[in-house]
Formats: structure tokens, sequence, C-alpha cells
């Protein structure tokens, strides 16, 4: 038998290997549904993965520096996480068009191009719609994961409305799950400032704050070379704190403390019905 050469073996292990990492993929599904077949979910949900994470995002200005989609993409990565550490819970679509103020005249993000405002009435219709749907597809828990302050109110209506219709009906609750949205806020910049950096540094809107979690989601979602401009054209730009000494080091615990924390909620929530 003639014997393989170094490189014959060496593309038959990488061939192998990439074989076993394909069967490990398929092996474990996603936990976005969106990556998933019907079939695949239907197994899931029947498995025990009866609650859904909604994740809640928005487009809007976030300074020169950060992109229009911050908030959709640090709720997809953090539902994503959360799920995982549930154990049981699987993730929708991200929802990106959000309340985001008058457009004629345009008030607050509004002023600056990008930024996507629906009615809040249409919002809270769409929301609605999903809880309804995955309700009727099995699911018992289903939790609104708002990454954005202004459409709290709207959550919490929209689960109070379901609930009381559902009221006599055990099979499934909506929980607005506010912590979520309090533990990107007054916690983490209380950690911040502890750390020495000011109030106004950390600032409330695309601030350092804010920067430091988009950093440590996706460093691409941060333009680093117009963090100076972006503190020197505030807040005429949009930006109400200063980003110079954001990092994504500052940023980790953050998104580490919004995960347990909702983990935490959740398990409440879930436990208390």
């Amino acid at each position: 038998m003639r014997l393989l050469t170094f490189a014959s073996r060496s593309v038959l292990l990488l061939s192998l290997l990439s074989s076993a990492a394909g069967l490990a993929r398929a092996a474990t599904p996603s936990l976005f549904i969106e990556e998933l077949t019907w079939p695949e979910l239907q197994t899931m949900v029947a498995k025990g993965s009866t609650t859904i994470l909604i994740p809640i995002g928005g487009t809007e200005q976030n300074g020169p520096h950060m992109v229009l989609g911050k908030h959709n993409v640090r709720v997809h990565a953090l539902a994503g996480r959360i799920a995982q550490q549930l154990g049981n819970a699987v993730v929708a679509p991200v929802l990106g068009y959000v309340p985001e103020g008058s457009i004629k005249p345009p008030a607050a993000h509004m002023r600056f191009t990008g930024t996507i405002s629906i009615p809040e009435s249409a919002f809270e219709a769409v929301l609605e719609g999903a809880a309804r749907s995955f309700k009727q597809h099995g699911f018992r828990d289903i939790v609104f994961l708002g990454d954005h302050g202004g459409y709290q109110k709207s959550e919490a209506r929209v689960a109070q409305r379901l609930n009381r219709e559902w009221a006599k009906d055990a099979s499934a609750r909506v929980h607005p799950l506010p912590e979520y949205y309090a533990a990107a806020t007054a916690p983490f910049n209380q950690g911040l400032q502890a750390k020495g950096y000011s109030v106004a540094e950390i600032g409330t809107h695309a601030g350092l704050a804010d920067t430091a979690l988009a950093m440590a989601v996706d460093p691409r979602l941060v333009r680093t070379d117009q963090l100076t401009q972006a503190h020197n054209q505030a807040p005429a730009n949009g930006v109400y704190g200063d980003p110079r000494r954001a990092s994504a080091e500052l940023g980790q615990s953050g998104l580490q403390h919004i995960v347990d924390t909702s983990v935490a909620a959740i398990h409440t929530a879930i436990g208390s019905r």
C-alpha cells in the first residue's frame, strides 16, 4: 500500500475535521428561529423549549461614531446569550421598527438621517400579533426584551392586555421584563462612576456607557476615528455624553450584568405563574 504523503494526510485530516464540525452543527440547532426549519422548531418546543424571547431594538441616530442599528445588533446578541443561559428558550427575529417620535415636524432622533419611527399603535399591534402567534405554536412564556427606553410602556401595555385576556388560560403568559432595560442603565452607570468616570462623561445617549456596550458587542459598530468629533460637536450631533474613553473592556461587565439580571428575572417571572 502506498503511504500517504504529509500533504495528503493534512488534506484528509482537514476534511475529517470539517465533516465533524458540520455534524456538530447539525446536532446542535440554532437558538434563533430564523435559522431553523419549522419541523426543527416544532421539535424543540415539544422537547421543552417553550420560552420565546422577542428582542426589540430600534433604528435611530447614535451620533457620528456609532451605527444606526446599534440597538438591533446589541439586543440580538444579548438575546442569544440569555437564551443559551436559560437552556429552554429560543429567540424571535429582532423588531427594528419602533416609535422614535414625531416624523413631521421631526422631533428627537427623527431630526437625524436614518432614524425610523412608527406610531405606538402600530408597534403595539406588531408585538401583540407576534405574541398571539407564538402562543398558537405552543410557547408558554413570551418575553419582550426591549433595548430602548422609549417604548417600555408599550411593552407593558401589550403584556397587560394579553395577560388579562388569557387570565383563564394557563397555557401562555407575556412578560415585558423591564429588568432587561434597567440593567443597562443605572447599575452599569454606577459601576462606571466607581471606576472614576463622571456622570457627564457616561452620558444618556451615545456617550461613554452606550459606546462601551456597543464596542463589547461588536467593535465594528463604532467608528473610533470619530470619537473626538462626536464629543466636540455634542449635543448638536445627537451625542449626550463623552465617548472618547469608551472601550470594549468597559462594556463587557455591563453586557454580563444584563444577561445575568435578565435570566434571573425570567426565572422569577416564570416561577411565579
